[in-house]
Formats: C-alpha cells, sequence, structure tokens
C-alpha cells in the first residue's frame, strides 16, 4: 500500500511538471507566432512593442498601474505590451493576437480597480492606448473628438482653452482614461443636470474583433448602445469618442462644509436623504462620510461638497429653503470658472496651476485600495445611519476609509434605464462607493483592508437596492463573481434588465468571445 501510494505521488508530481512544460511550450509558441505575425501586418509597429527582454518592459507596464496591490513580483506580467502609436496598431494587435490565441487587456488610464485591464492569469498581451490622446475641439459645433488614451484632465484643459462656458460631465480624477471611464458610464458633479458621459456622446471610432475601424452607422445601433456603459472590452477596442459639450455658466460656485457626529452630521445626512435627489438639478452635494481622530477617540465626519451651476447669491437663499439643516453660509461659498472646479473636486490648493491637469501621475502614486458600491433606493432611517457609523469607527485601522454618497434625479431621473447599457436611473436617490486606501504591502494588512471594508458594505445590506444588489460598472469589484463559473449574477448586478440585450450583442459582434476578461460580457445562450 505504501508503494502504491508512493508511486501515486511521483506520477502525479511528473504529471503537473509535464502539464506545466506542456503549457510553458505553448505560450511560448503562441507569443512567437503572435511576434511575427505583426510585423507581417505593419512594419511600423515594432517600435510599439515591448517584451520581457526589454530593458524599459517593467517601466512600461508599471507606468499605468494605478493600485499598487496589481504592482507586485508574483503580480502575473503580460508577455508583450504594444504600445500602440497609430490606429492601425490597435488592429494589427487584435488580428495577431486572435490568429495566435492570445488573450488582450486593454488598458487605457489604468484605474480598473481590479487590475482587469492588464493582469490576467492566462497567456496575455496589454494593448496600451496611452499615445492614442489627440483631443480636438470645435466650439462651433460645440462637439470634441477624444482618442481613448486622453485623460479627462487633458480633455478639460483643452475645452478651457477655447472656452470658458463649456464643459464635459465626466469624472473628477485627472488620469482617468477616456476609453475605459466613459464606455463604463463614467460620472462627475454636473450628472444631475446634464447625465453621464456616455449620454452625451454622438459617435466612436472602434475596432471590432476582426480588425476593422468602425464608426456608429458601420456599427450599427446595437453596439453603439452596448458601448456606451456597457464597458467597451466586452465588445470591441474603444479608438475615440466624438462628444457633446455642454454649455454652463462663466461663473459656479463650489463649498465644502464638513460636520461631525458631535455637530449634528447626523440629522443633516437625514434631511439631505430627502433633498438631495429633488433639489434644483444645477446642484450636486456629494455627502462624503469618513473616519477621523479626534482628540483620543475616533468619530466620523461627513463633508458635504457642493457645486452649484450659478451664482453663491442664488445658491444661499435655495439652499436656506430646501436644506437649511447645512446652515450654508456666503463664507462657505467659492465662485470661479467652471475649469477651476476641476482642481477644487481634485483637493488641489488654491492657485494651482491649470497644468496640473495634464500630469498623468496620479497622487498618491503608491497607494493600494479597495473600493465597492451600492444605491440607496429610500432613505437610510436614523438607526441605520447610526449602525452605520459605529461600523466604520470599528473596522477602520491603519487606513483612510471614506464613502462617497452621490446623489441622483434630474437628469438621471429622466433618461430611461434602457436607453444606454447604463440601467441605474430612475429610482435611485444616490450610489455609493465605499474606499479603503492604505500604504502596508504586506498580505496580511491587504486582507485586513479588504475584509474591513466587506465588513462595512455588509452593514448597508438592509439599506440597499436588492435584486440585485446593483452595482456600478466603473467601480470594479471582484468580491460579486466572475463569468468563470458561467454564471450571469454578476452582470445582473452590473446591468439589471439590460443583461439580455448585451448578451444578444455579444453573440452577434464578437461571437468566438475574443474581447473576454473575469467580468466581461460572456457568449452565451
Amino acid at each position: 500500500m505504501k508503494l502504491l501510494y508512493t508511486n501515486v505521488l511521483l506520477f502525479t508530481f511528473l504529471f503537473l511538471i509535464f502539464a506545466s512544460n506542456e503549457s510553458s511550450a505553448s505560450n511560448s509558441s503562441a507569443i512567437d507566432n503572435f511576434l511575427q505575425c505583426l510585423p507581417s501586418q505593419l512594419n511600423s509597429i515594432s517600435k510599439a512593442v515591448y517584451t520581457p527582454t526589454n530593458s524599459s518592459f517593467l517601466d512600461v507596464l508599471h507606468n499605468y498601474i494605478r493600485d499598487s496591490r496589481f504592482n507586485t513580483s508574483t503580480t502575473p506580467k503580460p508577455l508583450a505590451i504594444v504600445t500602440a502609436l497609430d490606429v492601425s496598431h490597435v488592429q494589427a494587435t487584435v488580428i495577431c493576437a486572435k490568429t495566435s490565441g492570445i488573450e488582450i487587456r486593454i488598458r487605457s488610464g489604468g484605474h480598473d480597480f481590479e487590475g482587469f485591464s492588464y493582469v490576467a492569469n492566462v497567456a496575455f498581451v496589454i494593448l496600451d492606448m496611452f499615445n492614442l490622446r489627440s483631443i480636438d475641439v470645435d466650439i462651433p459645433s460645440e462637439t470634441a473628438s477624444v482618442q481613448a488614451g486622453a485623460t479627462m484632465g487633458e480633455l478639460y484643459y483643452k475645452i478651457a482653452q477655447k472656452s470658458n462656458v463649456h464643459a464635459f460631465p465626466a469624472g473628477v480624477c485627472f488620469t482617468l482614461g477616456a476609453g475605459g471611464h466613459i464606455s463604463g458610464g463614467g460620472y462627475g458633479n454636473m450628472l444631475r443636470q446634464f447625465g453621464l458621459s456616455i449620454d452625451n456622446i454622438i459617435d466612436a471610432q472602434v475596432v471590432d474583433a476582426n480588425g476593422r475601424i468602425l464608426d456608429r452607422t458601420s456599427m450599427g445601433e446595437d453596439l453603439f448602445w452596448a458601448i456606451r456603459g456597457g464597458g467597451g472590452a466586452s465588445f470591441c477596442v474603444i479608438l475615440s469618442w466624438k462628444i457633446k459639450l455642454v454649455r454652463v455658466p462663466e461663473i459656479v460656485t463650489v463649498f465644502n462644509v464638513q460636520k461631525t457626529l458631535q455637530q449634528g452630521a447626523t440629522d443633516i445626512v437625514l434631511q439631505w436623504q430627502q433633498v438631495s435627489s429633488t433639489i434644483d438639478k444645477k446642484l450636486f452635494i456629494r455627502a462624503q462620510p469618513q473616519v477621523i481622530q479626534q482628540g483620543s477617540t475616533k468619530t466620523v465626519q461627513v463633508s458635504f461638497i457642493g457645486q452649484y451651476l450659478g451664482r453663491a447669491n442664488e445658491l444661499l437663499p435655495l439652499m436656506k429653503k430646501s436644506f437649511p439643516r447645512l446652515g450654508l453660509q456666503a463664507r462657505d461659498c467659492l465662485e470661479m470658472p467652471w475649469i477651476r472646479t476641476t482642481l477644487f473636486w481634485n483637493g488641489n490648493p488654491s492657485g494651482t496651476p491649470l497644468e496640473v491637469l495634464l500630469d498623468r501621475s496620479p497622487s498618491p502614486s503608491n497607494s493600494l485600495a479597495k473600493h465597492k458600491s451600492d444605491y440607496v433606493k429610500t432613505p437610510i432611517p436614523r438607526a441605520g445611519l447610526e449602525a452605520i457609523w459605529k461600523k466604520m469607527i470599528e473596522v477602520q485601522s491603519n487606513n483612510i476609509l471614506l464613502m462617497q454618497w452621490n446623489p441622483y434625479g434630474g437628469r438621471m431621473s429622466e433618461i430611461p434605464g434602457n436607453a444606454t447599457a447604463f440601467p441605474h436611473r430612475a429610482g435611485n436617490l444616490y450610489k455609493m462607493q465605499y474606499l479603503a486606501l492604505w500604504s502596508d504591502d504586506s498580505a496580511e494588512a491587504i486582507n485586513k483592508n479588504i475584509q474591513s471594508l466587506r465588513d462595512l458594505h455588509a452593514t448597508f445590506t438592509p439599506y440597499v437596492s436588492k435584486n440585485p444588489r446593483e452595482t456600478f460598472l466603473n467601480y470594479r469589484d471582484i468580491d460579486i463573481g466572475t463569468n468563470m463559473d458561467g454564471s450571469l449574477d454578476f452582470a445582473m448586478d452590473f446591468f439589471k434588465d439590460n443583461v439580455k440585450r448585451l448578451l444578444q450583442v455579444k453573440a452577434k459582434v464578437d461571437p468566438s468571445n475574443f474581447f473576454r476578461y473575469e467580468q466581461s460580457i460572456p457568449v452565451s445562450s
């Protein structure tokens, strides 16, 4: 019996070695085929390709990794990185990866909270879009063309160079890449007036699974619908967007009023829940609870951060009438051109040069993070808020623990849930982001911080959307599941009733499931 057991172990060991060697040989053959295919498609592409033998390979890889959780020696690395310098490079990458049987990951800004755009547990290459960043702003037509690798900061800067009364409703983070941010339904502090980024898209240019360049007319309305909120990486490579600019006043007003629990924050949040989604849609007020140290004890401080598309003398009577508990005063209000509000929301000090919008390096650049999200349809009662504050204080340790509650209503309630692939519209009071940030990269610290956020998320279960528990695609969260087991539960959380149409689009435009990652729309019956 002992001899038999020993033989079984030996056989298993030899089988694993053989399987590993066979897999390595297969990967080597595939990448060789891929690298040989590229110049056969396009001679000029060689200067855009980096492999692990290239001295700049790790620098190129790390430049657009925004979360240090996915920047370790054990993180799976790509077999190659193609830093496309031209749209033809994108076409060649898709064609060669498909014929070589290699998966691609598409990275525009690197803000994928689970690293799906640059990490995989299979043989893969990264198609990096950061060189494709041209922006053409046309004020007479009130439009702009934006390539996928451009950042939101670059877009805002280019708009401001041409006009002080035009803007684009998208995220407040400067380094977000236009490709992923917009296709996932990116939002900003003007969503109550103008909707999401995808609600202001006129056209798009993409590369499909056959390497063809398509625009809105040639791709058809189904695919154009899907890439607005369904995430482009499930269906194609986003090359560029044609966006509709929105008109804003020359001067707008912002404020940030902070209240601790001891200063009545709970009462203010109770009223905020009642009014923030029904107040004038030119006004956006984010509630941001965060654990802070106050003397020798911890407490929760809630920041009420607002932006009004108008002057302070219009805002103050509106707030006094509709949201008196905040007690907004003239001294709290800052008036400035819209472009300056982008710096305010990013936390830059007053007087910071606008050129900071062009900085592609996020700050802090070495942090580790975990994100989750929820949608709230009915106000959380006082007892619920008090339980939440208690849990936040309980799970906060050597990290930054905060939440961002973003009000809906206004334009978000006017657009039907099936107008785009993004379904979270009418019926939501606000969307929540949970966020933990820390610097210790030990396995113990990572597990502890991730679990603390999961514990906080669990506390909200009675108070948020149900069946499904809705989740925002751009706030990547692997906890809700993947497509690896054939389940579509994760997709229901992201897309609700829009899942069926997304499946139909996927089957039509990418039947071989070439564009895939852990939470992509699968080819499914």
